[in-house]
């Protein structure tokens, strides 16, 4: 599955490739993956077609188009959208510029034409394969804080009603780490299950949560109430250095399914720690000329990987 930094590098491609553009025509070929729009399929395309789209944004792992009708004038500087082309990729989900000429994907779910731009490709491809994901076009509104939605080019105080749950992030210059801190000890769990929590902390999924965990130090059942200050904000600097390796290599891609807008994979799998690395030495203790093995286990129906020197489990973990 897509997680942050994988969404980031497709919000950066919607940016460069899609906004400031028309959407001339929709066409659904899967009404499944526009479920989320409740009005249908033909409302769905009804209220994206002439629309400009203004921007690309992201919190966490969810990704929207802010828009503009065709009677608005979004120059103006008073202007506010009132809704957005949300999109979450879901377990396979894909954002794909192409050229209208080029073959069509297997899994093509939602065709969206673009106003002609020098250079670049007139089509916005939804593809997927699994159908988890899905796009709806939904209103906006104001954020709890005051703050920019999340990550874009032209920050506005919005976010689409079905997002404003989701919790920053914590590459948003707005994540607290203070207050992240303060919610981990108020509760009784453990630490990699808070991690994945996207009302506490946003775009962490199973992957960098067992990187970050190495990185920290910290056993996965690690009770959040035992925590101390300087403990979380090892913890968070490992999350940030982890999602930043992964934005310069374009993403994590275990599934050939994933590429960005442009159709490439990332490659940072190549340079994990802890995921994946069942069995084989931990790097951090070989450097330190000790015998620590990454070690996978299972939790929550998925699979956790540690190191067994490092890592060690705690007292009155909480699995």
């Amino acid at each position: 599955m897509p997680e942050l930094p994988e969404v980031e590098v497709v919000r950066r491609g919607l940016a460069a490739w899609v906004a400031g553009r028309s959407i001339e025509s929709v066409r659904v070929l899967d009404p499944r993956s526009v479920r989320r729009h409740l009005l249908g399929p033909q409302d769905f395309a009804g209220q994206l077609e002439g629309a400009l789209v203004l921007d690309a944004v992201r919190r966490g792992k969810y990704l929207w188009m802010p828009l503009a009708g065709p009677d608005d004038q979004p120059a103006c500087p008073e202007y506010v959208p009132h809704t957005a082309l949300l999109a979450h990729l879901g377990m396979s989900g894909q954002l794909l510029v192409e050229d209208a000429g080029q073959p069509v994907e297997k899994h093509l779910k939602v065709r969206l034409s673009l106003s002609e731009a020098d250079g670049m490709p007139g089509e916005l491809r939804f593809v997927d394969q699994r159908i988890f994901g899905g796009l709806a076009v939904v209103p906006l509104v104001p954020t709890h804080d005051g703050g920019p939605g999340g990550r874009s080019e032209s920050p506005r105080p919005l976010v689409p009603a079905e997002v404003a749950h989701i919790a920053r992030d914590p590459l948003d210059p707005l994540f607290d780490v203070d207050q992240f801190h303060a919610r981990l000890r108020s509760r009784r769990t453990g630490i990699k299950r808070a991690l994945l929590d996207q009302g506490l902390v946003s775009g962490i999924g199973n992957i960098y949560a067992d990187e970050a965990l190495w990185g920290a130090g910290l056993h996965y059942a690690r009770p959040t109430d035992t925590l101390r200050r300087p403990e979380t904000a090892r913890l968070v600097g490992a999350v940030r250095d982890v999602m930043d390796r992964a934005l310069e290599a374009g993403g994590t891609s275990f599934d050939s399914l994933y590429v960005n807008v442009n159709g490439a994979s990332g490659y940072f799998s190549r340079s994990l720690d802890a995921y994946g690395r069942a069995g084989q030495p931990c790097r951090r203790c070989a450097a330190e000329g000790r015998a620590g093995v990454i070690v996978r286990e299972q939790f929550m129906n998925r699979s956790s990987y540690r190191c067994t020197r490092c890592q060690p489990v705690p007292r009155n973990a909480r699995w």
